[in-house]
C-alpha cells in the first residue's frame, strides 16, 4: 500500500468495489477515496450529493429490496469490496414499533442481504467486506433506540459473517465510528448544550471528517490488512477510553 493508492490496487486489473449508501455522508467519502486510488466504483443508494465525484458511478438501489440489490450485483461478475455504509436513523420516533423496524430493517437486514447476495462476486475475487458498526454498538442510545440497537447487531453480524466465510477467502470487518461530522449527526452537534459537551468528551478534542473513516476502511481493504479479520475497529478519537 503506497500513499496514492490507500486501498492496495495492484494494477493487474482495476479492482471493483460496491459502497451502499455511497452518495452521502461516510459512504461518499469511501467511494471517493476508493476511486482516486484506481478503483472502479458503484455507489447505491437513495440519496446522492451533488457534489458527488463524477468517477464513482452512482445507481439508485433500496438495499431492502431484492430486486434492486441484484440490478446493482449484475454489473460486476467478481467483488473486490463491498461496504455497507447504507444507514438510517429515526430519533425519538424509533420508540415506536413502525419505525424500530424501519432502522432494523435497513441497519441490519439491508447490510446482511447486501453481504450474502454478493458473496459469490466476492469469492470469485477474494474480495472483502466491511460494515460500518458504531460507537453505540458499546453505548446505550436513549434518543434513538433503534439505531443503537442496530449498530450492536451490525457488530455481532461482522463476527458471525467472519467466521462463517474466513474458509472460503472472504474477509469481514467493521469500523465503528464515533462523533463523525455528517448529515446523520447535524443535529447534536448544532445542539448548544449538546455539541460542546459531545466535543469535551473526545480526547482529540474534535469531531471526525468522514474522509477519516474511509482511510481506515481503505486499509481494512487492501493487502496490508490481509490477516485483520472479524475485527471491529473503533475510530472514534478516543471517545470509548474516555
Amino acid at each position: 500500500m503506497t500513499r496514492d493508492d490507500p486501498a492496495g490496487s495492484t494494477g493487474a486489473r482495476p479492482r471493483t468495489a460496491i459502497v451502499t449508501g455511497g452518495g452521502t455522508g461516510i459512504g461518499r467519502a469511501v467511494a471517493e477515496h476508493l476511486a482516486s486510488a484506481g478503483w472502479t466504483v458503484i455507489a447505491a443508494g437513495l440519496e446522492r450529493d451533488d457534489a458527488l465525484d463524477p468517477t464513482v458511478e452512482f445507481v439508485t438501489c433500496d438495499v431492502t429490496d431484492a430486486t434492486a440489490r441484484a440490478a446493482v450485483l449484475a454489473r460486476v461478475s467478481a467483488l473486490d469490496a463491498l461496504v455497507n455504509a447504507a444507514g438510517v436513523i429515526r430519533f425519538e420516533a424509533e420508540w415506536e414499533s413502525a419505525a424500530f423496524d424501519a432502522v432494523m430493517a435497513v441497519n441490519v437486514g439491508g447490510s446482511f442481504a447486501m453481504a450474502t447476495d454478493a458473496l459469490p462476486a466476492l469469492e470469485r475475487a477474494g474480495g472483502s467486506v466491511v460494515n460500518i458498526a458504531s460507537m453505540w454498538s458499546w453505548f446505550g442510545n436513549a434518543a434513538a433506540p433503534a439505531y443503537g440497537t442496530s449498530k450492536g447487531a451490525v457488530a455481532a453480524m461482522t463476527r458471525s459473517l467472519a467466521v462463517a466465510w474466513g474458509g472460503r477467502g472472504v474477509r469481514v470487518n467493521a469500523v465503528a465510528p464515533g462523533w463523525v461530522d455528517t448529515r446523520i449527526s447535524a443535529r447534536a452537534k448544532a445542539d448548544p448544550i449538546r455539541g460542546p459537551r459531545i466535543q469535551a468528551r473526545i480526547p482529540l478534542g474534535r469531531w471526525a471528517e468522514p474522509i477519516e473513516i474511509a482511510r481506515v476502511i481503505g486499509f481494512l481493504l487492501s493487502p496490508d490488512a490481509s490477516y485483520v479479520h472479524g475485527a471491529i475497529v473503533p475510530v472514534d478519537g478516543g471517545y470509548l477510553a474516555a
